[in-house]
């Protein structure tokens, strides 16, 4: 392989937001409960000798919606100090099963798996939900196999964030 400059591929990204009446503090409940309230590590459950044993040791910490919490990213604790007075909290969450989908096709959809989703308080107006679609982000050259893949993947996040955003 030659060695040249860098190669620019140019993409464009699909912001989706649900606007949920639910109060902040319900949305992030209603999240992790589904979730999962404990992060889970890629890196403690990378020890499996096999994909079998891989499988079956990230299976538990799967919840209903298929996705798993990796970590949470308070933004609202440190935009305070900068005079931003909102709740605001960035979970990053999916299922390393769902993402070797679309990385066995790109390794490089990798650079947007695990996904994040944005919460934010709206004050008197509820909270809100907010994510980048993923097939926007992990399929920028023609490719039906990950497309495939990472449609499914857009269609659980959707189908999460309904679920989570609801009244019910």
């Amino acid at each position: 392989m030659s060695v040249s400059g860098p190669r620019e591929i140019r993409f464009e990204g699909v912001r989706v937001r649900y606007d949920s009446a639910r109060t902040f503090d319900e949305l992030v409940v209603a999240l992790l409960g589904d979730i999962g309230e404990n992060p889970v590590s890629l890196d403690g459950l990378a020890a499996s000798d096999s994909w079998e044993s891989y499988q079956q040791e990230v299976e538990p910490h799967v919840g209903p919606s298929g996705f798993m919490l990796f970590k949470l990213i308070d933004h609202g604790a440190w935009i305070k100090k900068a005079g931003i007075d909102r709740r605001v909290l960035r979970v990053i969450l999916g299922n390393p099963l769902i993402a070797f989908t679309m990385l066995r096709h790109d390794v490089t959809a990798g650079l947007f798996a695990p996904v994040e989703v944005l919460l934010v308080d709206e004050g008197d107006d509820g909270s809100s939900l907010t994510y980048v679609k993923p097939s926007t982000l992990m399929v920028v050259e023609d490719n039906p196999k990950l497309l495939s893949a990472a449609t499914e993947l857009d269609t659980k996040l959707a189908a999460l964030a309904a679920k989570v955003t609801s009244d019910s």
